[in-house]
């Protein structure tokens, strides 16, 4: 079966100093963008953080302090990438829970207010995980029967979930092949934040899921206590859930 698509599509992964959406930054980024007709773009650029890169981390993807130092800064960047996936969907291996809100951090730090909601995102690791239950590089073996060489090289990473995604296309008759209803498979609907800050209740309204008012609703707890919203605004909160907390705010969510 052959994946579908209604809009080109834009696989990427990064590599990033490490784990934390607020506080990390992107030292690497490579993009695969597949086109309606099959033709593909590819890229791939090295990012300065301006931060330092811990060895630990070094030592995972190989990218240290020296290699990037005259690399440009994602801000530079910023603009050249918003434009190549602007039109596009999204996808990427584990991307709904790191990749695109760390994406969108350094997008919001760069000046640049992304919408992300006529963009759709397909995480091949959950089709992986509701499937198979593995790793990249055990999914790459397993749906392609290939191992994965350079892992933890974005570009490597990216074209690596690119073939997944066609293999389990193939694999699972059953699995849809547009991009809307493989978003819908992998959609985590608990979520009103990336990092899941925020979440829906069952009634559907945005409820806080952290801290002393998690599984409160959010519009209530700001009514009742006004000063919780200025705390977050100010406290180490990822920027795109500030985002979100100040549209539920303004009745604009």
């Amino acid at each position: 079966m052959a994946l579908e698509l209604k809009k080109p599509i834009c696989f990427f992964d990064l590599e990033t100093t490490g784990t934390n959406i607020v506080k990390d930054r992107i030292v690497e980024i490579a993009i695969l963008k597949v086109f309606q007709n099959g033709n593909r773009q590819q890229f791939t650029w090295l990012v300065n953080p301006e931060i330092e890169i811990p060895a630990e981390v070094v030592a995972v993807h190989g990218i240290s302090n020296e290699k990037v130092v005259n690399e440009p800064t994602f801000k530079a960047l910023s603009k050249t990438i918003y434009d190549l996936i602007k039109d596009s969907d999204l996808s990427g291996f584990n991307c709904d829970r790191f990749d695109i809100p760390l994406l969108v951090e350094e997008f919001l730090r760069a000046g640049i207010d992304v919408d992300l909601k006529k963009m759709q995102s397909v995480d091949v690791q959950t089709i992986f995980h509701k499937m198979e239950q593995r790793t990249l590089a055990a999914a790459y073996a397993f749906y392609c029967g290939k191992q994965l060489e350079n892992a933890h090289s974005a570009e490597a990473d990216t074209l690596a979930t690119y073939e997944v995604l066609l293999a389990q296309l193939e694999r699972y008759s059953d699995l849809p092949s547009t991009v809307a209803e493989l978003a819908e498979f992998t959609a985590r609907r608990d979520r009103v934040d990336f990092a899941g800050q925020l979440a829906l209740d069952e009634d559907g309204d945005p409820i806080f899921n952290f801290g002393k008012h998690k599984g409160a609703k959010v519009r209530v707890v700001l009514e009742n206590e006004p000063g919780y919203f200025g705390w977050i605004l100010n406290a180490d909160f990822p920027l795109y859930t500030k985002k979100v907390l100040t549209q539920i705010k303004l009745g604009t969510f």
